[in-house]
């Protein structure tokens, strides 16, 4: 960490590491045992210099440490997603099928709202008014879509919010 430390403020200050070191190294005085650091200082007129440095403490294991993992408290953030509550829906949002869902993609959504086609089948038109690139699709949809002989008749109601 030292060595990354210094080559990253020659980087910084275009010049080598050694002078980093020369420039920035010393020791310091932790818990009765003398450190080798990083340090710089800002002397302050009228006040307290400000110090600071890098290192100071021994690196190594606590045999005896405890560690506790508590859950947060509060809601942090959203666990689930909307695409996670689709898959496990396990409905396919175009026939209604139960079972063997797979996700169908698409790059982007602007390539499928703007494809050129005067006729967009059945799942274009659910996945641009979805306004999401992806759609939850059983295997026999999903195969279709991709060979290009989805023919839309089986289309279901499905609610996917």
């Amino acid at each position: 960490m030292e060595w990354s430390l210094a080559r990253t403020l020659a980087n910084k200050f275009k010049t080598t590491t050694n002078k980093i070191f020369k420039k920035y190294k010393t020791t310091r005085e932790t818990d009765g045992q003398s450190y080798r650091v990083f340090q710089t200082e800002v002397k302050r007129e009228g006040k307290k210099s400000l110090v600071a440095y890098f290192g100071g403490f021994k690196l190594g294991y606590k045999k005896d440490a405890v560690i506790v993992d508590a859950l947060p408290t509060g809601k942090v953030f959203n666990i689930k997603s909307q695409l996670l509550d689709r898959l496990l829906n396990d409905t396919c949002e175009l026939c209604g099928a139960k079972g063997n869902i797979e996700m169908h993609h698409v790059k982007k959504l602007k390539d499928i709202e703007h494809n050129g086609r005067k006729d967009k089948p059945e799942w274009m038109k659910r996945m641009i008014a979805m306004r999401r690139k992806t759609l939850a699709v059983c295997q026999e949809c999903h195969a279709s879509i991709h060979s290009g002989k989805y023919d839309g008749k089986k289309v279901a109601n499905v609610d996917v919010d």
